[in-house]
């Protein structure tokens, strides 16, 4: 079956929660490498697939989308699984979450990732944004695990909510000046969704596609080029 779906990615950037979606779906897709180093993402040709020039991009029949919760959602729609139907009562809480995850969750992260795009103090202020942000993230987190309302947080099925929140606890262990001061042990339900979700088919592929090991959510080690697939150029 030919794809009618290209994934515009780098390895462990935000594309990570649409190829996750993507396989748990079984939907045929092909992946176009963004090169990162040479800021191929703000080049002319990406920016008339995304004007923002971030990751990641999905070409689709509907048009090139952006915004990691936007795709998710729309696969979810077009092709069901990965989220409540529109009439199903738990669809307001899963949207919910949806938008906490992009909005909340995965700006604080941004803040961790790129601090100097948040302040204009120099190194000083840096360093106190990301002293702050780490609290922040915590504190989110802690929300997360102790919510009553999320039920895929604890279910062994595919959803987008699983997909987006994965990577997500991936990350900040590889930032915030010090690599691995985020212990995801302090947080057992989100040490147990992420052992589970790792052990997946399709977190599987997707991960071992990007190098990312046995355990890229439960306990991140960095990203290993060479075990990127061949079905990546």
């Amino acid at each position: 079956m030919t794809s009618i779906l290209r994934l515009h990615y780098a390895p462990d950037n935000a594309s990570l929660c649409i190829r996750l979606a993507l396989e748990e779906l079984h939907l045929p897709y092909t992946t176009v490498l963004v090169d990162r180093p040479a800021r191929a993402q703000k080049s002319a040709a990406y920016l008339a697939l995304n004007p923002n020039g971030l990751i990641p991009v999905l070409e689709t029949p509907d048009g090139p989308l952006y915004e990691t919760g936007a795709i998710l959602l729309w696969l979810a729609d077009r092709h069901g699984r990965l989220m409540p139907a529109i009439t199903d009562p738990g669809r307001g809480a899963a949207l919910k979450w949806l938008f906490w995850l992009s909005n909340t969750l995965h700006a604080t992260e941004r803040m961790l990732f790129y601090p100097a795009q948040h302040t204009a103090g120099g190194p000083a202020m840096e360093q106190a944004l990301l002293a702050q942000t780490k609290i922040r993230l915590a504190a989110q987190f802690t929300i997360l695990a102790q919510t009553s309302d999320a039920p895929w947080l604890d279910a062994n099925a595919p959803s987008a909510l699983a997909c987006y929140l994965a990577p997500l606890l991936r990350w900040p262990v590889f930032y915030g000046d010090e690599p691995g001061w985020l212990d995801l042990s302090h947080w057992p339900r989100l040490l147990t969704f992420a052992h589970r979700f790792e052990q997946r088919p399709a977190a599987v592929t997707a991960t071992r596609a990007e190098g990312l090991g046995h355990t890229p959510f439960s306990a991140p080690q960095a990203l290993n080029p060479m075990g990127i697939g061949p079905n990546d150029p």
